[in-house]
């Protein structure tokens, strides 16, 4: 639920995307190191890779949610599940099943149902961000299961990444502090210290009271069906018809794909309890 407020106070900001990232970030990797300092800081090639695609992962949201609705923009970066499908055999030598390509193909359709019908030039530029950001939670998903990735402080990416993000918008967000509002500086203090840092800690304190992996990923699909839904409610943004369609045969296909697939695995190891979000 906390993670689902991103779009709300993204929304809500007046601040640019570059802006509002730096504050963000800062604040956010201030928090997660805070409590998971015990764990060290360590830092390794596919954690350090982890983290630059993490930082793009945030600023390209952020764009997104700025130039699209919350809809489009949260629908899209979940389709990552169908990158992960389609690579995941690439980077691990796994076998492509047949669920893997009936799920793929659900979700393209989905995908293609953003586009459809009247948008204006900034949603196209919005959709297309929002899809670079999915492909980036894919990837950023996948190099968390490097056996590397577990040598070192499983929140390194995060805070690494975060702290990126400070230095890239940096010139745009101490700019910015001349002209603060208030407001916008209690969205970004909420943005970057309970939307990311409480909700992620709340999350992998979860997992490690023995959440299983399925559980955690269905109950997170709740983030992209309330995300639009507290934007509606409080700032009356509607998203098209057409969007909402394809982002519910997008859930649909990935959330079914996750219950037979753990049915058929049942008793196997699980994959890395880490869910990275932005």
């Amino acid at each position: 639920m906390l993670w689902s407020t991103g779009g709300l106070f993204i929304k809500a900001t007046s601040l640019s995307g570059f802006e509002l990232s730096f504050g963000r970030s800062l604040l956010a990797a201030i928090t997660v190191a805070v409590f998971t300092r015990r764990e060290g800081f360590g830092l390794n090639r596919v954690t350090a890779l982890a983290a630059t695609i993490y930082a793009a992962l945030l600023v390209l949201f952020v764009l997104a949610t700025k130039q699209t609705t919350a809809a489009n923009a949260i629908f899209l970066q979940y389709t990552a599940p169908v990158y992960v499908l389609v690579l995941e055999p690439l980077f691990y030598k796994e076998k492509f099943r047949r669920r893997d390509l009936i799920t793929v193909a659900f979700c393209i359709v989905g995908m293609s149902l953003f586009f459809v019908g009247k948008l204006r030039p900034q949603d196209v530029t919005g959709n297309l961000l929002a899809l670079a950001s999915g492909l980036c939670f894919a990837f950023y998903f996948l190099l968390l299961r490097h056996s590397s990735a577990r040598n070192v402080n499983r929140a390194s990416s995060v805070i690494y990444g975060n702290l990126l993000v400070v230095f890239i918008a940096a010139p745009a967000g101490l700019a910015a502090i001349k002209h603060l509002s208030s407001a916008d500086a209690a969205s970004v203090a909420y943005l970057g210290i309970v939307q990311i840092g409480v909700a992620y800690l709340l999350f992998t304190l979860a997992m490690a009271r023995g959440v299983r992996s399925l559980d955690a990923g269905i109950i997170g699909y709740t983030e992209p069906v309330l995300n639009p839904i507290w934007v509606f409610l409080f700032i009356g943004e509607r998203p098209s018809s057409w969007a909402i369609a394809g982002g519910l045969i997008i859930i649909t296909a990935v959330i079914s794909h996750m219950l037979v697939d753990s049915r058929l695995k049942s008793g196997q190891p699980g994959r890395p309890d880490l869910i990275p979000h932005e």
